[in-house]
């Protein structure tokens, strides 16, 4: 008598057949990154460029804007002390423009709106702390 058992064949697949995922060094992030918001291209088609899903390069663009590529620490607040026995600033001559902004983009995208009046070095040692340095 014949065997008519039903035999199917197996396929064994190793984990060494299937990709591997890609580690991106903080460098690599930063330079996509910031191609992304360069000119008009639009984020699909820098992802699509570089090999990159395209929910992984808006990650990547959100931990950009809040300083986070590279940062495997938490956030920590920073002690500051400003002392009033220094000495005030110089007042600035006002033109008749009225009050005017001066707007800082920093280094992790943040924005800083300051009036123009601004104790220049007292701006000098903020901005440290605000770029996380």
């Amino acid at each position: 008598m014949a065997d008519h058992k039903f035999r199917p064949e197996i396929e064994v697949l190793s984990a060494a057949d299937a990709p591997r995922r890609r580690h991106w060094s903080d460098a690599d992030k930063i330079r996509i990154v910031e191609e992304s918001f360069a000119g008009h291209s639009k984020v699909a088609a820098t992802a699509r460029r570089h090999g990159v899903s395209r929910s992984l390069l808006t990650i990547w663009r959100r931990q950009y804007r809040d300083g986070e590529p590279g940062d495997e620490t938490s956030p920590a607040f920073i002690p500051l002390t400003l002392s009033p026995g220094s000495p005030a600033p110089a007042p600035v001559a006002q033109s008749g423009a009225g009050d005017v902004q001066l707007e800082i983009v920093l280094r992790n995208g943040r924005r800083l709106l300051v009036p123009s009046t601004v104790d220049p070095e007292m701006l000098a040692r903020l901005l440290p702390v605000l770029e996380g340095r």
